[in-house]
């Protein structure tokens, strides 16, 4: 084992210290009921808030933007390793449902019925429980979602989706300086990464790429100063297809 191959890197990460999956998850649980009591957002028709779905290139600083861009506007921030936890804890995904349930009656189980026949891809149990898990969190905030796809499981007319590009110089030299790693070290990091994004929704979607046409915006992180005018430009996109959430 190389000395690199050490250094724990989850995609994504940027220094900040996040909840787990399984700490999310708890604390959210805890409060989903209460949350729903005291909800002054009115519940759009077909049961699901307007999200922002951020698909990107692996090392891109996406999830930085999305944390920046929650303060802005403000909404909640679930990422891939959340995603990912509730997908595999069916009983978790079964309350993010009842709780939306108790206001709603009907609407998830429409909403998701619907889903499962327009959405042909969602073919194996493990996309199932994924887009019924996206389907439950979407219904219960206002959310952006970071990674795993979750762009092509919600109703579109929902969703403002955005996906982050770089090109590998950038996204190699900001790992590199991220995880103290020499620049080849970084290179096979991410080529690694990109294999496995690339085998995941091969697997999931049936999709060997992100095409333009999925997204409403394409940033090219490369040609901006900063994750700030990210920031801006996402949240004008959004006041500008759903209004102001503040």
């Amino acid at each position: 084992m190389t000395k690199d191959s050490k250094i724990k890197y989850t995609p994504g990460d940027y220094g900040k210290k996040r909840l787990s999956g399984a700490a999310w998850a708890e604390f959210n649980v805890k409060n989903w009921s209460r949350a729903a009591e005291k909800r002054t957002k009115k519940q759009p028709e077909n049961g699901i808030f307007p999200c922002i779905c951020f698909s990107r290139q692996i090392g891109v600083g996406a999830l930085k933007i999305a944390d920046l861009l929650a303060e802005r506007l403000p909404f909640r921030v679930v990422d891939r390793e959340i995603i990912e936890f509730m997908a595999k804890e069916k009983d978790l995904t079964k309350k993010a449902v009842e709780y939306f349930d108790e206001r709603y009656p009907g609407i998830m189980s429409e909403l998701f019925t619907m889903l499962i026949s327009e959405k042909t891809f969602l073919k194996s149990d493990y996309a199932r429980q994924l887009a019924k898990t996206v389907t439950a969190l979407a219904g219960l905030d206002s959310t952006i979602f970071v990674g795993r796809g979750t762009h092509l499981i919600l109703p579109r007319e929902n969703v403002l989706a955005v996906r982050f590009i770089a090109g590998n110089e950038y996204r190699i030299s900001r790992l590199s300086g991220l995880l103290g790693i020499s620049w080849e070290q970084a290179e096979s990091r991410i080529k690694t990464m990109d294999k496995e994004q690339k085998a995941f929704f091969k697997s999931v979607y049936q999709k060997d790429e992100a095409g333009p046409d999925e997204f409403d915006l394409v940033i090219n992180l490369r040609y901006l100063k900063d994750a700030a005018q990210a920031v801006e430009i996402v949240a004008c996109a959004f006041e500008q297809k759903f209004g102001s959430m503040t």
